[in-house]
């Protein structure tokens, strides 16, 4: 995997000028990405995912006999069941959470969220997002974002095509076990605001050429140091059921009359 290439300089070392500590932070301008390339897998992301798929398991009781990453999809399902969104969604929160130090968040929050604004943070966790959790999303790359205040940021990650949506093929998981308990946990227990744009486009019966392709493709853009919309006003929480989905499949094989356009667990 090639290193994503960080923006130079991201930060300089504390200075003192008349007394006072200063820390600079280079905001950019413009809005280009760094170029997403081909990612090889690395040496730790067996770990990472054992890890997550561990705290998932121990969340829901209940682990699945297929190995890997097929495995971490269907436990994902499992976290989705028989329970309503919010506390879906709380579950998450919660495995988010025991993958870190508890100590960890809290001093994150306190002392390294607060500087130049919340920009340092923002600054810090797009970085570590994009080199840490490719394994998890697909390859991506850090990019420049608008700030409500009319300035620019390299805050921002871009997931060209999210493996865990192509893998779930469901609106609903995407929603509730990745992108709302996301934003809830990086603005709660980390201090920083963020906001998850997924771009969901399903190509489903698209023909080429008299041949029938089946697929979803997706990318994501994260929007650290941006606060999120309320739910009634996001507009990816009003993604209709993906043709591909398992439920809408199943529920249409059983009734062909039944409207699936919406996902049941959005």
């Amino acid at each position: 995997m090639a290193m994503v290439p960080l923006p130079s300089p991201l930060f300089a070392w504390p200075k003192v000028y008349h007394g006072k500590t200063a820390i600079r932070v280079s905001c950019f301008s413009n809005s280009t990405s760094e170029p997403i390339e081909a990612r090889k897998p690395k040496v730790f992301d067996n770990l990472f995912l054992s890890l997550f798929r561990n705290k998932m398991v121990q969340e829901t009781g209940w682990d699945s006999e297929k190995p890997g990453y097929q495995g971490l999809i269907e436990v994902a399902h499992r976290l989705t069941v028989g329970q309503d969104n919010s506390k879906t969604r709380d579950a998450a929160v919660r495995i988010l959470k025991s993958l870190f130090p508890p100590l960890l968040l809290e001093l994150y929050r306190m002392l390294v969220a607060p500087i130049h604004s919340g920009k340092f943070a923002a600054l810090m966790v797009a970085r570590v997002t994009a080199l840490s959790c490719q394994w998890l999303m697909g390859p991506c790359a850090v990019n420049s974002v608008d700030l409500p205040n009319g300035s620019s940021l390299m805050s921002g990650v871009f997931v060209e095509k999210c493996k865990y949506l192509e893998e779930s093929k469901c609106v609903g998981v995407c929603i509730n076990t990745c992108k709302l308990p996301t934003q809830t946990f990086f603005k709660d227990h980390m201090g920083v605001p963020l906001l998850m744009e997924p771009n969901f486009t399903d190509y489903s019966c698209q023909k080429h050429h008299g041949n029938i392709h089946n697929a979803v493709q997706s990318n994501w853009q994260f929007k650290f140091g941006i606060l999120p919309p309320q739910l009634e006003v996001d507009d990816a929480l009003k993604e209709p059921c993906l043709e591909i989905c398992p439920s809408s499949v199943r529920r249409k094989e059983m009734n062909h009359n039944m409207d699936a356009h919406k996902c049941p667990k959005a």
